[in-house]
């Protein structure tokens, strides 16, 4: 696919003759579903595909009642042509404006947070949960498409089509930050932080920004997350943080190592216990699974089958360090493959069927 930027647009040439027209109107980074906004594109004719290189949109009239379909790994391209061009064009003032940057876990934990803390600041919140799915070489190319493979292939989450997008985007966001800025990286005693601060901080290694760790657990839940936080608490544990200093060098060295650690593995599942993060086998959550059914089944007057929400509701509290629902889901349907339970329904999502323990 042909392209030339034209800031603040940008050309491509989808067929032999038809050159369509991207305007960017803004600054953050898009997904492959901001693509389909019509309003920002506007389509084009010329004559031969020669002319594309000396093409220039205002020198021309664009066309009326025009469509297109691009396959998922062409628009894939697409955004990442535009968000090259978005980066390099990132005003600096823009950045300058921004008094630090926090770093998050989790979307709906950064969602927190920005309603916590009074403007102005730059929250960056992951698209992802590290205590599942590989990490192997996350850090690089091949690890993320590695990642993203299992959580295709696995993870009943809605995702799949954007998830690899949000990821490269928020790599950029990291990459992004001004050096002046301090960083605040969020975290609580879960493997999901606990995973994820390791990462960023290997993301950081060549920042000379102050970096300060929040441990929202210091706010007295046991291995609560920071999603689980009211916006006061939140904006407590902000005021508490600037009475301590930044890690240091050798701090920062050692979580560094612990993240090369960590990538040079290829399991699945992780939990925090003992104050450290501990691979154990995918099927580890399989008994309590099988047990929490069981039990349900005790309280029916007859067994019957039970929608795989409720039972993953009625697992959530037994279990520490808040796992990942959609795992669990996951683990459910394998039970159902491996002949452990019986389904019904259509197993797209957990609304979607229900389980019982076979005969």
């Amino acid at each position: 696919m042909e392209s030339i930027v034209n800031y603040l647009f940008i050309y491509f040439l989808l067929e032999s003759n038809t050159v369509f027209v991207y305007r960017i109107k803004t600054h953050n980074y898009l997904n492959a579903s901001d693509l389909m906004d019509y309003s920002e594109w506007e389509v084009y004719e010329i004559q031969h595909h020669s002319q594309f290189k000396t093409f220039n949109h205002e020198e021309s009239e664009s066309i009326e009642g025009w469509g297109f379909y691009l396959e998922h790994d062409e628009i894939c391209n697409l955004v990442k042509i535009i968000n090259d061009c978005i980066q390099k064009h990132r005003f600096v003032d823009q950045r300058l404006t921004t008094q630090a940057v926090h770093i998050v876990s989790s979307e709906s934990a950064a969602g927190s947070v920005r309603v916590a803390l009074a403007p102005p600041k730059h929250v960056i919140g992951f698209p992802d949960c590290f205590s599942i799915g590989p990490l192997w070489k996350l850090e690089e190319k091949r690890g993320q498409a590695f990642r993203n493979d299992w959580l295709f292939e696995n993870i009943n989450d809605g995702q799949e089509d954007v998830y690899q997008n949000k990821f490269t985007n928020t790599l950029r966001e990291i990459e992004d930050i001004s050096n002046h800025v301090p960083i605040y990286i969020w975290y609580g005693n879960n493997a999901d932080e606990q995973c994820g601060l390791r990462f960023f901080l290997y993301l950081l290694r060549d920042k000379s920004n102050e970096i300060f760790l929040i441990n929202t657990t210091e706010h007295g839940k046991t291995n609560c997350t920071t999603s689980h936080l009211s916006s006061q608490q939140l904006a407590q544990l902000f005021l508490n943080i600037k009475e301590k200093k930044p890690l240091t060098i050798q701090d920062r060295f050692i979580f560094q190592n612990e993240w090369e650690t960590l990538s040079q593995t290829n399991d699945v599942l992780r939990i925090w216990i003992n104050n450290e993060i501990k691979e154990v086998p995918e099927k580890y959550f399989d008994p309590l699974i099988i047990d929490t059914i069981e039990r349900l089944h005790n309280e029916q007057a007859t067994k019957d089958f039970i929608k795989t929400g409720t039972v993953i509701a009625e697992l959530l509290p037994l279990m520490d360090g808040f796992p990942s629902v959609f795992f669990l889901e996951c683990r459910i349907r394998l039970l159902v493959f491996s002949g452990v339970l019986v389904l019904k329904g259509i197993p797209k999502s957990m609304r979607h069927y229900s389980v019982k323990l076979r005969e």
